[in-house]
C-alpha cells in the first residue's frame, strides 16, 4: 500500500509558536506577581475601620519594617512611588530650604524637578546618565543644605549608586542633612542598611521588588528623623505623611486606603521574608548577573559601570536600538523596555524583580537569543544561556 505523506498545517517558514507563548513582564515594573498574592484581591471586599482591616495595616507595616532590616517607621500610602517621594519630601523639609538633587538618570533628575516646582531652594548635583555619582562632590554642596535627594538604584541606567559613601560623605560635611533616598528598585532587592549608612528616609512603590500590584506608596522613616518632621505642612494635605504616620501607628488611615492592595502585599511580603535578607540580595543580584552575561554574550554589555541587581540596562550590538530590541521582544509576548527618553535607541532593559527565580534568568536568556537572532545578529546558539548559567553558579 503506497503511503501518503501528511500534508503540513502549517508553512515551516511562519513562527507558529509564537501565540502559545505566555506573555512576560521582563521591564522593571511593573513586575509579575506571585497567583497568590492576586487571589488576595478576589476576596470579598473589606472595610479599612473594622477590626481585620486595622489589623492587616498593622501586619503590612510591620513586614515593611522586617523587609528593610533597621526599625523605621513605615507609611503606605495609596499612590505610585512618585506620590511617596512628594509626601516624604514635603513632611520634612520647611518651605524655601535648600535642597540638594543628586541625579545621573531619569529618575534622579525627577526629584530635582519636584523640588524646584515645590518652590525650594534647589542645586543640581549632575553626572550623565550611565555615570556614577561622586560622594565628595555631593558632599561639598550639602555643606549648607537643609536636604539631599538621591536616587539609590537609577532604574534608567542600570546603577547602583554608593548610597553608603554619599550619605556618609555628606552628613560628614553637614550632620544636621536629611538624606531621602529613593530606594523604589532597590528596596527588597539590593543591600540596603539605613540606619548603619544614615539614611534618613526610604521610598518605595508596591510594583518593584515587593511584586504587587501598582497603586501602593512607602515610605519608612528613622527615628531620629521623626522628631524633625513637620506639623501641618503648607506643601501638602492629602500627603501629609505626620498626620499619616500618626495615624498609622495607632492603625488608622486618614483617608481611605487601598486596604485590597495592602491584603495582597502582606501575603507578597511572606516570600520575600521567607530567607534572610543577605540571601534575598545575593539571589537578586545573581539573577541579575546572569541576564547581563546574556547580553555580553551577545555583543551586548551593561550600560552602568557599577550595576543594580534590580534591573539590566543593556547597550544594542552595533546596527541596533533599544526600541528595535524591545520591539522584537514585544512580538514575541515579552514586555521589555527601550531607554528611557532621551535615550530609548542607546539601551534596553529586561529585569528578574517581582516573582521570579534564577530559571526564569535562564528563559529570558534564551528568549534573548530569539530575539537577536530574529533582528540578524550573529551569535553561537547557547551562549546567552551558558553565560547565565556560569552567572548564577
Amino acid at each position: 500500500m503506497t503511503q501518503v505523506a501528511p500534508t503540513p498545517t502549517t508553512q515551516p517558514d511562519l513562527p507558529a509558536y509564537t501565540p502559545l507563548h505566555r506573555p512576560r513582564l521582563i521591564a522593571p515594573g511593573p513586575v509579575e506577581v506571585d497567583p497568590r498574592v492576586l487571589l488576595e484581591l478576589a476576596q470579598p471586599q473589606m472595610h479599612h475601620r473594622a477590626q481585620a482591616g486595622i489589623e492587616k495595616l498593622m501586619e503590612a507595616r510591620a513586614k515593611l519594617t522586617a523587609l528593610l532590616g533597621d526599625p523605621y517607621d513605615a507609611v503606605i500610602t495609596t499612590s505610585s512611588g512618585t506620590g511617596a517621594f512628594e509626601g516624604a519630601l514635603v513632611s520634612t523639609t520647611p518651605v524655601g530650604a535648600k535642597v540638594v538633587n543628586a541625579q545621573a538618570g531619569k529618575f534622579s533628575e525627577r526629584w530635582g524637578e519636584m523640588a524646584a516646582r515645590l518652590g525650594y531652594d534647589t542645586h543640581r548635583v549632575a553626572r550623565p546618565w550611565g555615570a556614577l555619582l561622586d560622594a565628595d562632590e555631593i558632599a561639598g554642596a550639602c555643606r549648607d543644605a537643609h536636604t539631599l535627594t538621591i536616587t539609590h538604584s537609577e532604574t534608567s541606567t542600570g546603577a547602583l549608586h554608593d548610597l553608603e559613601a554619599i550619605t556618609r560623605a555628606a552628613k560628614a560635611a553637614n550632620p544636621d542633612l536629611i538624606v531621602i533616598a529613593d530606594c523604589i528598585t532597590s528596596y527588597g532587592v539590593a543591600e540596603l542598611r539605613p540606619a548603619a549608612w544614615g539614611v534618613d528616609v526610604i521610598v518605595s512603590g508596591s510594583q518593584k521588588g515587593t511584586a504587587t500590584p501598582p497603586g501602593l506608596g512607602f515610605v519608612l522613616f528613622s527615628p531620629e528623623v521623626q522628631a524633625r518632621m513637620i506639623r501641618d505642612t503648607p506643601r501638602g494635605f492629602y500627603l501629609d505623611l505626620t498626620r499619616e504616620l500618626a495615624g498609622q501607628k495607632a492603625g488608622n488611615t486618614p483617608q481611605t486606603p487601598a486596604i485590597n492592595l495592602m491584603y495582597a502585599l502582606s501575603v507578597a511580603l511572606d516570600r520575600l521574608l521567607s530567607v534572610p535578607l543577605e540571601v534575598l540580595w545575593a539571589e537578586q543580584r545573581r539573577k541579575t548577573d546572569a541576564l547581563i552575561a546574556a547580553g555580553a554574550a551577545l555583543g551586548a554589555p551593561a550600560w552602568a559601570a557599577r550595576t543594580s541587581p534590580a534591573v539590566a540596562v543593556l547597550t544594542p550590538p552595533p546596527g541596533l536600538t533599544g526600541r528595535a530590541i524591545a520591539g522584537a521582544l514585544a512580538g514575541m509576548g515579552q514586555r521589555a523596555l527601550p531607554g528611557q527618553a532621551p535615550h530609548e535607541d542607546t539601551v534596553f532593559r529586561v529585569s528578574t524583580m517581582g516573582y521570579s527565580d534564577r530559571y526564569d534568568a535562564l528563559g529570558i536568556a534564551g528568549i534573548l537569543e530569539d530575539a537577536f537572532a530574529s533582528l540578524g545578529v550573529p551569535f553561537t546558539r547557547g551562549a546567552a544561556v551558558g553565560a547565565a548559567w556560569a552567572a548564577l553558579a
